[in-house]
């Protein structure tokens, strides 16, 4: 009651204490990319969005990427330059500079080494993607001192970062400054590694014959940053609940499911969110008409009319608007598409999609687009705006991946009221419940085998449910608009592993 007690029973005690910010605790972020700088995949949603939302009262939260040169020019001149040094690696003197940029509350450091950074692409060749993150990882470390930001615990994301807590465990484990740092390890898409051979990862990374063994960095005859991650990590997380079940068996576990299986105690799922201010139905200015979980039943529509218009399909509102906004490869589903478009492709249907990827899925799409233009539109290339024009305006999505980390196209489809037909595996088992007409359950459509016909099935049941039953179809778009799935929910998981860690 007088602020003075400290026993876990006084909140307002603890409280008052963060808010003077004597339990501000330190997180930093190091990852190979982030919005709104360089995105190539989900990895820069969860590294731009995560920190901003972590709670400040209670977190100072920072995140270093490296200064590619292939950024936006303008946001590339408006880095302040911090200072730079140079750091001994693989047996020559390398330049590290250093420059800051705060976004959204949040500070964003940028390790530049034009040699490494300079390339149009972030990522390209294997060799050099491995030569170069290996570099990153010293170099960030080495920044810290020079940004006077010592984290209580480093946040790392996917094989890029792996050796991070590697090195915190070897040549950064002495001294003041490092002593102590606890690191996390997140996996976003196990199927990625950087993994090469042993001669090769030890000359580049400096660590000794010690590491290079099968319990350690060493993996089928190979070295592998992504293993180092997950043999030193404090802890490890990955994108959703059920995969970091399925991870732990063979067939999803890409040759770490032993691994895994043993830091089980130290493995927990933590579900993606998404921006639900840059997702949002009610306030997106890149759809062609707002609504909200009140007006949707009239204002939708209106989306499904402009889109078949703009693509020139037939302006029917009685068409089952199928939508598909996907890279275009096998783990995502396309083979089991391929198996039965014929049938996808009926009268009643109009299939959009939108993606690129493999040459004979895409070549699949506009055949069918020749054949039915009265109901196929093949959109071969990726465009952010066509993307939310196909969430607000379809009825249905459709995700049938083989495996699924986590999934965001099946969260931005709830938000916008558009029935998600899945499989169930990774985040979309944990984020989609399957429609269940007997207890009106459900917020989309679902199938466990992955298998052409069950999913077939599924969208043939979506259909009928959507013809024969629309009020029902309703109260499932109410439950799916009425989920949330923003990055406050998963920030409080997150903040509750930290606090776990940190102590």
């Amino acid at each position: 009651e007088n602020g003075t007690r400290d026993d876990t029973g006084s909140e307002l005690t603890k409280i008052m204490a963060y808010d003077k910010g004597l339990y501000m605790k330190k997180i930093l972020f190091v990852a190979s990319e982030a919005v709104p700088f360089i995105k190539t995949g989900g990895l820069a949603d969860v590294v731009g969005s995560l920190p901003k939302e972590l709670d400040k009262r209670y977190f100072d939260a920072r995140v270093i990427l490296p200064k590619y040169m292939c950024m936006k020019e303008e946001i590339r001149n408006s880095l302040e330059y911090i200072g730079d040094f140079y750091i001994d690696y693989a047996g020559t003197s390398k330049y590290v500079g250093v420059l800051k940029k705060e976004y959204e509350g949040v500070k964003f450091y940028f390790i530049d080494n034009e040699e490494y950074f300079g390339g149009p692409k972030p990522y390209g060749d294997w060799l050099y993607d491995i030569e170069k993150f290996i570099f990153f990882s010293q170099a960030a470390l080495c920044a810290l001192p020079l940004i006077d930001f010592r984290p209580d615990l480093i946040h790392c994301h996917d094989w890029q970062t792996g050796l991070v807590p590697v090195y915190l465990k070897d040549r950064f484990a002495g001294g003041d400054f490092f002593r102590g740092i606890k690191s996390v390890f997140t996996i976003h898409n196990l199927k990625f590694q950087g993994a090469w051979d042993i001669k090769t990862i030890q000359y580049f990374s400096g660590l000794s014959d010690y590491y290079f063994t099968s319990d350690k960095l060493e993996a089928f005859k190979d070295a592998n940053l992504l293993k180092g991650g997950l043999v030193y990590a404090d802890a490890i997380t990955t994108v959703s609940k059920t995969y970091a079940e399925e991870i732990q068996n063979a067939y999803y576990g890409e040759g770490m499911d032993g691994l895994l299986r043993a830091r089980r105690n130290d493995l927990r799922g933590i579900v993606n969110g998404i921006d639900y201010n840059e997702f949002d139905p009610e306030k997106d200015k890149l759809i062609y008409n707002n609504y909200n979980a009140k007006n949707f039943r009239k204002e939708k529509i209106k989306n499904k009319r402009a889109l078949q218009s703009e693509l020139g399909l037939p302006v029917d509102d009685c068409k089952f608007m199928l939508g598909i906004v996907s890279r275009l490869t096998d783990q995502k589903g396309f083979d089991l598409i391929e198996c039965v478009m014929e049938e996808i492709c009926e009268e009643n249907v109009q299939l959009v999609v939108l993606g690129t990827g493999d040459g004979k899925y895409e070549n699949m799409f506009r055949h069918y687009a020749w054949k039915y233009p009265e109901r196929v539109s093949a959109n071969i290339y990726y465009s952010e705006e066509m993307s939310h024009k196909i969430y607000a305006a379809s009825d249905a999505f459709l995700m049938p991946s083989m495996f699924e980390p986590c999934g965001l196209s099946q969260l931005m489809s709830l938000r916008y009221g558009t029935v998600p037909i899945v499989r169930e595996t990774g985040g979309l088992c944990d984020t989609v419940e399957s429609y269940n007409e007997f207890e009106d359950r459900g917020t989309g459509f679902s199938f466990a085998n992955y298998n052409a016909h069950e999913m077939l099935d599924r969208i043939n049941f979506a259909k009928h449910i959507y013809y024969d039953k629309k009020r029902e179809w309703n109260k499932m778009i109410d439950r799916a608009m009425a989920v949330d799935f923003s990055w406050k929910q998963s920030a409080l998981e997150y903040q509750a592993l930290y606090d776990w860690l940190i102590g």
